[in-house]
């Protein structure tokens, strides 16, 4: 009889490991997969046409919290953990409600889920949500392109709608986001490359992404999610941490798989953190990987027009998963509105509609900052809905792109930006140079 498995997940690494070390193998029969941390996964299926055969009706994809229930109804002999972003208590804890069902509990190694590419690959990854991943790759975008070479960056799994339809995305120009009905959360990521002049890749079949990738490229460019590892086998390893989470590099997995792994690691935001945190992070680099290349840099924030955040009561929204899972306090909005001289942060709390009640209920650290939860167009309608209740004179709006494009605000909005800059040596430009030498 084939060994039972259910593999725990998130809608995305849990989709990857099935699809590189279980699909097709006649000795596993993957029962379901369980969602976690993203809105209205469960419920659904893995559909049939990528599960391939085995599978004729798909894989159904069932909540977290039916764990224990789902081993003993399937009498499931393994289970299989495939998410990030979570403390080693939660990974854990996973494992006792496996084991006291009578299943054994595993984490898949590196080396069976990340696909070799025929073209050079630079990953770029993180020990937390929020670290900025995402400045450190446009940073490493633009130095590749200033070398001319033809680029592409493929994203890390964002398959919110149709799987099937998701299976290879391609975005070249901003009509590829309405084209794939493109959520909040997925925009956020694509945008900001698609307005550099990058090529994005994204989806649900990885090894089929990065074929069509190569295709056009002479650099391919992993933008990570979450702390997750790199799908792609990578040549150059870039993580990025956060001294305004010291310690978080140590104790969530797999970020401190990244740093463990890392050739270059950037401490991100020391323009904003504390020094005693800053030498917290540095010791640990230094603990756990003496030989990596460290990088300081800094996250400096600007806005079109400073003057007009002075004296304001401001509601400030920030990226959602940077606050929810990612459990940070501040993001740039707030740097940006206590900068520039805002005379208050509005509380949105009292104004909560819809999914947003639920966010803050179920991440009530969040605080007095509003999260741009955007995973579908309810919750989308349910963001606008708040942020139009809310008694402010001026939302500030900290994400990496303009919500004011995406839904219809009734009060004035003022967007943040913010971009990696290196302080001292050695830089990002130092590191690249040497790997276009050397691989390419």
């Amino acid at each position: 009889m084939p060994r039972k498995v259910i593999i725990i997940g998130a809608a995305g690494r849990d989709f990857h490991n099935f699809n590189t070390v279980f699909r097709g193998d006649d000795t596993i029969e993957v029962v379901a997969f369980t969602a976690a941390q993203i809105p209205d996964i469960d419920g659904r299926a893995y559909p049939a046409e990528l599960a391939g055969p085995g599978y004729p009706e798909g894989i159904p994809i069932i909540a977290e919290d039916q764990l224990g229930a789902l081993i003993d109804s399937h009498r499931v002999d393994e289970v299989i953990f495939s998410y990030s972003d979570v403390t080693y208590h939660k990974v854990m804890s996973l494992s006792a409600i496996a084991m006291a069902h009578g299943a054994d509990f595993r984490l898949i190694g590196d080396l069976r889920t990340m696909v070799p590419s025929n073209k050079p690959v630079v990953s770029i990854c993180a020990v937390r949500t929020g670290c900025g991943k995402s400045q450190t790759t446009r940073r490493v975008a633009e130095l590749l392109k200033a070398a001319h070479k033809r680029l592409v960056a493929v994203r890390h799994p964002m398959p919110y709608g149709d799987l099937v339809a998701q299976r290879v995305q391609r975005f070249a120009v901003r009509q590829d986001l309405i084209k794939h009905k493109c959520t909040i959360e997925e925009m956020e990521e694509y945008e900001p490359h698609i307005d550099t002049g990058t090529v994005v890749y994204a989806g649900v079949d990885y090894e089929a992404i990065l074929r069509q990738a190569e295709a056009e490229a002479d650099v391919v460019l992993w933008d990570g999610g979450n702390n997750d590892l790199p799908f792609f086998k990578s040549d150059l390893e870039i993580v990025v941490v956060d001294p305004h989470r010291p310690g978080d590099e140590l104790r969530y997995f797999p970020g401190e798989v990244n740093l463990r792994r890392a050739d270059v690691v950037v401490i991100n935001k020391i323009d904003t953190a504390r020094p005693e945190d800053i030498d917290l992070v540095r010791e640990n680099i230094q603990r756990v990987n003496p030989k990596a290349i460290v990088i300081d840099a800094a996250s400096p924030v600007s806005v079109d027009d400073p003057a007009a955040l002075r004296g304001k009561r401001v509601l400030v929204v920030e990226d959602g998963p940077t606050l929810t899972h990612g459990e940070m306090k501040i993001g740039a909005g707030v740097v940006a509105a206590k900068r520039f001289g805002a005379a208050e942060i509005v509380d949105p709390r009292p104004y909560l509609k819809g999914s947003l009640i639920d966010t803050f209920e179920k991440y009530p650290d969040i605080g007095h900052i509003l999260p741009a939860m955007g995973y579908g167009a309810q919750q989308m309608a349910d963001l606008q809905a708040t942020i139009n209740a809310v008694d402010c004179d001026l939302v500030v709006i900290g994400t990496p792109i303009d919500l004011g494009r995406h839904i219809d605000l009734n009060k004035p909005s003022m967007r943040v930006y913010y971009k990696l800059q290196e302080i001292g040596a050695p830089t990002l430009e130092e590191i690249i140079a040497r790997f276009i030498e050397e691989h390419c």
